[in-house]
């Protein structure tokens, strides 16, 4: 369980992958996957559950913690650029069984992330046709968790779409997500600059509202309303995740990968914050409940319809840029745990092009029936969860990654500052803001990571490549 992985053995195994990724394609895989689905729903749908106008505090508080992971991260891919991101870097530094519970646990948000993102880009899309006197049937138009549906069609073609996109290759792929990243910053402008016009200062009175418990247990106003909203804000930072998991196809990782990590997480604060405060400043937060779509409905019900049309246009082409992302690093973790052959060998095979599209398969179908089952408005937390513990995992590594710099792994590039504070800050940060998830969420978090241990014990343990290599050894010894 805690024989490690020596750094080498990865570089070996990592070569094949072509290294053709630059700043600036990280830096659009990392605002197209930031800037995405939660920036045009998490606000109002915070807003209205938990903070009222304070969900602009949440998105602040929800960005320190992400700052302080992002830092271990940035130090993390440039010490060790190698696919898996977490899984790979924590089985080098604390052991196998240790780096697949961070790899178990950052594929839960992949499957649930992609199809998060279906989600909302099926709600989106269907809202902006809805104007034309296009409606799909009920069936056809939600998942089997929501009444009266059955599974949600547009989501599932779109991932389908993006996951065939993807199999021809990263430099395609690449091309369109720097276009799309572009149009959907500035439809987010767009947003920003007409919905000021709207902006009403009595929206924001109170701006932290008096706290009170909502009907399901769960805080709203004051700082806890503020702290549960933070919970639920979390999973809008994520993206540098998806940065990290393709640091094997980065060049110069040891400046691109903190470059591409640290810069798309600033960009996406500071247009987080800015799209929660015109939202709640045009109308009154609880008019957002249980809105899938409300920055296109906020700028319909201000008499800007065409320019809600347009961005909401926008930002439905947008959100392609969170699912390449997205299923671009689900992809390459599932690939890293069968060149490990924790899972079944064949998902660790590359095709002619070198590209892992059996992985890619494997997680298309998975986010596909994940979003036929699961509500929109239930996926939120539980991609939180998965991630917080990868993030733990990876802010206390870096005490080993420290220890070990000046042996078996040379890091050249970023140094996480404040050493050794930051690092226990990040680990404390993710640790508060995973205790304070729905209990729901951990109970989901809890089945799934026994789900990962059973098939380690029964299966990846037996098989792995390091458990091979010791089977080799001691047979030459013999």
């Amino acid at each position: 369980m805690c024989r490690k992985e020596d750094p080498s053995v990865y570089e070996q195994k990592d070569a094949h992958l072509a290294r053709t990724l630059r700043v600036r394609d990280f830096l659009a895989l990392g605002v197209g996957t930031i800037v995405s689905t939660a920036i045009f729903t998490l606000p109002g749908a915070v807003a209205a559950a938990h903070a009222g106008p304070a969900v602009a505090l949440s998105f602040l508080g929800a960005a320190v913690v992400s700052g302080l992971v992002a830092f271990a991260y940035a130090e993390m891919s440039s010490a060790m650029p190698f696919a898996g991101s977490a899984y790979s870097w924590i089985n080098v530094i604390f052991g196998e069984f240790f780096g697949w519970l961070a790899g178990w646990a950052l594929l839960a948000e992949y499957f649930i992330a992609v199809a998060f993102v279906g989600s909302g880009f099926s709600a989106n899309l269907q809202g902006l046709l809805s104007p034309l006197g296009f409606k799909l049937p009920t069936f056809l138009a939600k998942s089997l968790g929501a009444k009266g549906g059955f599974i949600d069609i547009i989501s599932a073609v779109v991932i389908i779409a993006v996951a065939l996109l993807l199999s021809r290759g990263m430099k395609e792929a690449a091309r369109v997500e720097n276009v799309l990243v572009i149009a959907k910053v500035l439809a987010v402008i767009l947003f920003l600059v007409v919905g000021a016009t709207a902006i009403k200062v009595q929206n924001y009175v109170p701006f932290i509202p008096k706290y009170h418990v909502n009907p399901d247990g769960s805080a709203f106003g004051g700082w806890q309303g503020i702290y549960a909203g933070v919970s639920m804000i979390f999973l809008a930072y994520i993206g540098f995740d998806s940065i990290a998991a393709n640091s094997a196809e980065a060049r110069d990782p040891q400046k691109t990968m903190p470059r591409g990590i640290l810069g798309s997480l600033a960009i996406g604060v500071v247009l987080f914050v800015s799209v929660s405060l015109v939202l709640v400043g045009m109308f009154k937060y609880t008019d957002y409940a249980n809105n899938a779509e409300p920055v296109g409905w906020a700028l319909r019900q201000s008499g800007h319809a065409v320019i809600g049309s347009i961005v909401q246009a926008v930002i439905v082409l947008g959100m392609f840029t969170a699912l390449i992302g997205m299923t671009m690093a689900g992809s390459r973790l599932i690939y890293s745990f069968g060149r490990d052959l924790l899972l079944p060998k064949w998902l660790g095979k590359l095709n002619k092009n070198n590209l892992p599209n059996h992985a890619l398969l494997v997680l298309t179908i998975m986010a596909v029936i994940v979003g036929a089952i699961f509500p929109f408005d239930q996926l939120s937390q539980l991609i939180s969860a998965g991630t917080l513990v990868a993030f733990m995992f990876v802010t206390l590594g870096i005490y080993g990654l420290r220890q070990r710099e000046k042996k078996d792994i040379k890091n050249e590039g970023f140094k996480m500052p404040l050493y050794p504070v930051l690092p226990f800050l990040g680990f404390a940060g993710s640790l508060v803001v995973f205790l304070g998830i729905s209990t729901e969420a951990k109970i989901y978090a809890a089945g799934w990571f026994l789900i990962g241990i059973i098939i380690y014990f029964l299966y990846g343990m037996k098989h792995s490549y390091l458990n091979k290599e010791k089977e080799d050894s001691q047979n030459g010894t013999e």
